[in-house]
């Protein structure tokens, strides 16, 4: 077992809370070195303290012998008051802040000052109950990480969504769900693992266990792309259903739909079918960090095999199937193996290139005509005379 470290912490946004008084925390997604990823909650108080216990330990590093030997980066005091503009506008500093730390040197970087601050405190895991009087309201970073305070308007409502089964968690980091019950949603992985809070509970929920509580036509997966992405299978995988692909681990294939539950269409050849985002990786890409992720949290299940599913809604949402998928794509390649041709000589052009290549070809030279003159002086008296009297 390795040394405990912190491999990225992303801010999420912040959260005005109401009780016990108004106050805002910011919500910071901190991955270990496992892979493991925890959601806590700190005040900004909180992380200034933590700021000037952090340069007190390491004084060389945070400037206080000679300026120019600082490589702790700086971050600005609390102010006398913290309204919300305050708390928006500290998301950039906070995510710089957090991106410098961790650049830092291991024996700051990973000191326990520092991974004591971020690791789960019992109160990150005792969310605010149904009884308060208001709840607490989510403002979440745009997903370009590019925050200020002309981006946010007004409180980021999380999403809800509701379990169509009961869903057993198989590690500490999911959380389990009933039929029926309603979760919000934090944030929603490529994996198809979304982070998810329930009253006083939260982890990582398999989305195809979810529906969204208005309409389940929802637009949120982006549309196909059959140009397609390189990607590099980083574990094997048997098709279990007809409509999924057997790819053996190191084989290069293109992704061509990204879907939010994780289940990825991919093209090997003119052949398409489902596989699982966990077991792929872009090419060139070292696969050590995904294949750890991959044994402590595997892919989720798709919604075809899930039993005993409850929806709330009458017609469920219409997917591609992987016939409509194959056409497309196949469609799709022809088209771009046309641009592809060198020119009109190559083998299996079109009618059109064949017909310009034969009008391009020298034809045989033509006798001129005879005159009308010559015609006449060759014909034979008779037929001169049945002229004569025809004219």
């Amino acid at each position: 077992m390795g040394d405990t470290f912190i491999r990225h912490i992303a801010l999420l946004g912040f959260e005005k809370r109401f009780v016990p008084s108004q106050h805002y925390v910011y919500l910071f997604l901190v991955k270990w070195q496992d892979l493991s990823e925890k959601v806590v909650y700190r005040r900004f108080t909180e992380i200034y303290e933590f700021h000037k216990t952090l340069k007190e330990m390491f004084p060389i590093e945070a400037g206080e012998i000679s300026p120019a030997s600082r490589i702790i980066p700086h971050l600005p005091a609390p102010r006398w008051f913290d309204g919300q503009r305050a708390a928006e506008s500290r998301q950039g500093t906070l995510t710089e802040y957090c991106r410098a730390l961790l650049g830092l040197p291991s024996k700051i970087s990973r000191c326990p000052h520092l991974l004591d601050f971020f690791k789960v405190r019992p109160e990150d895991l005792k969310l605010p109950t149904d009884s308060q009087v208001k709840k607490p309201e989510t403002y979440l970073v745009p997903k370009d990480g590019k925050s200020n305070a002309a981006d946010i308007t007004g409180p980021i409502i999380l999403q809800s969504y509701r379990a169509i089964a009961d869903y057993g968690k198989s590690s500490a980091s999911e959380m389990a769900v009933a039929t029926g019950d309603v979760v919000e949603v934090v944030e929603k992985s490529e994996s198809g693992w979304w982070f998810c809070q329930m009253k006083a509970k939260r982890g990582w929920v398999p989305a195809s266990f979810l529906e969204p509580l208005d309409s389940p036509d929802e637009a949120e997966d982006p549309e196909p792309n059959y140009a397609g992405e390189p990607y590099v299978t980083i574990k094997a995988y048997t098709a279990v259903e007809e409509d999924e692909m057997s790819l053996a681990q190191g084989e290069t294939i293109e992704v061509i739909h990204k879907l939010l539950d994780g289940w990825w269409v991919v093209r090997k050849e003119d052949v398409t079918g489902y596989f699982p985002s966990m077991y792929l990786q872009k090419s060139g890409q070292d696969p050590a960090q995904a294949q750890r992720q991959i044994k402590s949290r595997g892919a989720p299940p798709r919604r075809s095999t899930i039993r005993n599913a409850h929806s709330i809604h009458q017609r469920s949402r219409k997917r591609l199937s992987q016939d409509a998928y194959r056409r497309n794509s196949v469609r799709f390649l022809q088209q771009r193996r046309r641009l592809a041709r060198p020119g009109p000589q190559s083998a299996g052009s079109s009618q059109e290139d064949n017909l310009q290549t034969q009008r391009a070809k020298p034809q045989p030279a033509v006798p001129p005509r005879p005159s009308a003159d010559l015609i006449l002086h060759r014909c034979s008296e008779s037929t001169k005379r049945k002229l004569a009297s025809a004219v």
